[in-house]
Parts: structure tokens; sequence; C-alpha cells
């Protein structure tokens, strides 16, 4: 974490180790007219002292939100705050968290991590929805053969979705392996998705940037891109019901093209100081997740 090179080149897609430098980056991300999803690096810990500084650490990005009033939001990931420690750890840290921010107005991404997590993650997202708590939503990715049916049921039942590729290693077994399948699937997923919001009288995101659309499109693809807009466009559906969603450091060009059609854009904004296991583990375990970083390296 020390190596001069490293930490350049990582500071590209991390906007720092503190939370001072997240909401700085995102300050910078509103004057451009572009809103941000604030996430505090870590995942699996290990104990529950570890998930309870986890959650105090959501907690202060709640906070820094509410307090500099920048348009954003905040996402976690479930392993980050007790998921393998066990449900009722994760459950209370995580209605800890949602009934913090529902005070405050802001929405809460409940991140999507390997396939053994899926059906633990949607289990306590509907808990979560069941015990009130209507300001969050879930990631889904378009590689695993089960997000039709896992998009089907949480569109009907007026969930928030986060549709991405998808950045784990996964067998055959679980995940569609050719790229050109994946890129079907997704737009086949996006399609179901902009019916849904039609159906649900197409609802936008609040003002402030604290709650995106019900409907959000993950994605750097500029064919996945313009298949979303071509798609909405013939639907009907207006540009304030849709939302894209990019990566910190990544395709500044797509992300402001986004904004001056008159799209609600999101930046992912990453920091704190787990970025070096975070972005190994991804890079190591995907040989693509690799490729995709080195080939946006160079490019703005």
């Amino acid at each position: 974490m020390n190596w001069t090179p490293a930490r350049r080149a990582a500071s590209r897609f991390v906007s720092g180790e503190s939370l001072s430098d997240a909401i700085n980056a995102i300050a910078g991300l509103n004057r451009r007219g572009i809103r941000a999803t604030l996430d505090h690096l870590g995942e699996n810990t290990t104990n529950p002292q570890e998930s309870h500084q986890a959650t105090a650490d959501i907690l202060s990005a709640i906070d820094a939100i509410d307090q500099f009033s920048v348009q954003a939001n905040v996402s976690l990931k479930l392993t980050q705050i007790g998921l393998n420690l066990g449900s009722d750890v994760c459950s209370e840290n995580l209605s800890r968290i949602l009934q913090y921010a529902q005070d405050r107005q802001i929405f809460v991404r409940i991140d999507m991590e390997d396939s053994s997590t899926v059906d633990r993650t949607l289990g306590i997202w509907r808990q979560m929805r069941s015990a009130g708590f209507l300001n969050t939503g879930v990631v889904i990715q378009a590689y695993l053969h089960r997000s039709a049916v896992d998009v089907g049921e949480i569109l009907n039942e007026g969930g928030f979705i986060r549709l991405c590729k998808g950045a784990y290693q996964e067998p055959p077994t679980v995940a569609i392996s050719k790229k050109s399948d994946v890129d079907q699937n997704y737009d086949f997923l996006v399609e179901k998705m902009i019916d849904m919001t039609l159906t649900l009288g197409c609802p936008g995101g609040s003002s402030d940037g604290r709650t995106p659309p019900i409907s959000a499109i993950a994605t750097h693809d500029p064919e996945r891109l313009r298949h979303a807009k071509v798609y909405a466009l013939k639907r009907g559906l207006p540009n304030s019901a849709l939302e894209f969603q990019m990566l910190f450091g990544i395709r500044q060009d797509l992300q402001e093209q986004c904004a001056r059609e008159g799209y609600p854009v999101r930046i992912y904004v990453p920091y704190g100081t787990e970025w070096y296991p975070f972005y190994m583990r991804r890079l190591a375990e995907r040989p693509a997740n690799l490729w995709f970083f080195l080939s946006n390296f160079f490019r703005r």
C-alpha cells in the first residue's frame, strides 16, 4: 500500500483514504451535474467488532452527505457489516444504517457480491422492506443465469435495481461465460426494467440526488448505453426515470454525454484504507477485471 506506483494507479479509481477526500470528489461531480454513491471500501469482516466499526463508518458517511448537502447516497456490502457472521448480526447493523438514512431521506444501495451470497442478500433486503425500510435497493448481475427471475420478482415488489454485468469469477453452472451472451442478457434485463418502470408510472429520483429512479443502468459499454436509450425512447420513458451509473475515474466522456442528454448520472465514489485488498481481490479473481481497469487507465 505504500508503494508509490500502486497508490498512483489506485488513485485514478479511488477518491482517497478519508471521508473528506470522498466528499470533495462528490462536490466536484455535483458541479458537473453528476450525482454520486458514496462507497466505504471493505468486505468480509471476520468478527462482530469489525462489523460494528464498518457500520459506524457508514453512518459517518450518511452524516457527511447530510452535513455538506451533496447530491449523493451510500452503498454497502452485506459481508462488510457481518453477513458471514450470521444473519442476526448483519440485520441488526443494516437496520441501524437504514433507520439513520431514512431519518435523513437518504437511499442505501445493497451491493451484490459473489453468487453464494445472492439468496441471503435478497432475503435480508426483503426483511428490511417488511420492516418498513423502503429507502433501499439491490444490485443484480446480468451474467448470472438466475437474474431474469430475480429482476422480475424484485420489480413486481416495487424494488429498486442497479443492473451491472458482474465482476466475480463464477462457474458456467452459475454464470453466463460468453461476453456476447452476457451483453444480450443485459439488454433483455434492461428492457424488462424499462417496461416495469412504465407500469409503475415512471417515478424519477429525488431532486436532491439522494434517491435514484427505480431503474439504474450500470455500465461503461457504449453499446449497452445506446440500447437502453433507444429502447427507452421507443417505449416513451422520460429521461428522468432512467439513471445511468458508472465508476469513479472511468469514461468521463460517457458520463458527461449522458448528463447532457438529460439523464440522471450517478458515479460510485469509493474511499477508505481498504483500497489495496479490495482491488487486488477483484483483479486477481477475474482476468476480465484486470483488462477493464488497464484499458480505462489511459482514457477519460
